[in-house]
């Protein structure tokens, strides 16, 4: 095998692209077959997730491999400019860590695949991804509906006592 030179590999790495790729169109055109809507690379949520769904507070980032450092330390480490790539790759590594740190912090749900497997299970991450905007659905509605009472009145959530407060004394 030919060793680029450095203007074609110059080249090759410039190609890259960090949004649009085959595994998030693949996985984004699923979902969008199955009745679902998102935005894609949505500046206006930290991290910018490849697909979000804002309503629901949920965040989904296909990562590839090489770059997010998938089995780091097991793999075969690029030869050449090595230092660079492994300083780049921790701190993508980091970077990831942080965004979900924030995001859950700020009461979103954070979904994160590898590129081959959305390619090898697409149908598994799919039904995944359902199965999560199905609870998320559930927990809205659930805390959205007024619970009825056989009384046949109606409790409002923000009505029913905590878990910290102590018990009303119902003899005053």
């Amino acid at each position: 095998m030919n060793t680029p030179t450095l203007n074609q590999r110059s080249k090759n790495m410039q190609a890259i692209k960090s949004t649009g790729t085959k595994t998030e169109v693949m996985l984004a055109k699923s979902l969008y077959h199955k009745g679902y809507r998102y935005r894609k690379n949505d500046k206006t949520v930290f991290g910018k997730p490849d697909l979000t769904f804002k309503k629901l507070k949920l965040a989904l980032f296909i990562d590839s491999e090489f770059f997010h450092g998938k089995d780091l330390e097991t793999k075969k480490k690029p030869v050449n400019n090595a230092e660079f790539w492994e300083k780049k790759i921790k701190r993508n590594i980091e970077r990831d860590q942080q965004v979900n740190e924030y995001l859950t912090s700020h009461g979103w749900t954070v979904l994160r695949f590898w590129s081959e497997d959305i390619k090898k299970n697409l149908h598994t991450v799919v039904r995944t991804i359902e199965e999560t905007i199905e609870e998320k659905k559930n927990l809205i509605h659930y805390k959205t509906q007024p619970i009825k009472l056989p009384s046949g009145n109606y409790l409002q959530h923000e009505d029913l006592p905590k878990a910290a407060e102590p018990p009303q004394d119902y003899n005053e």
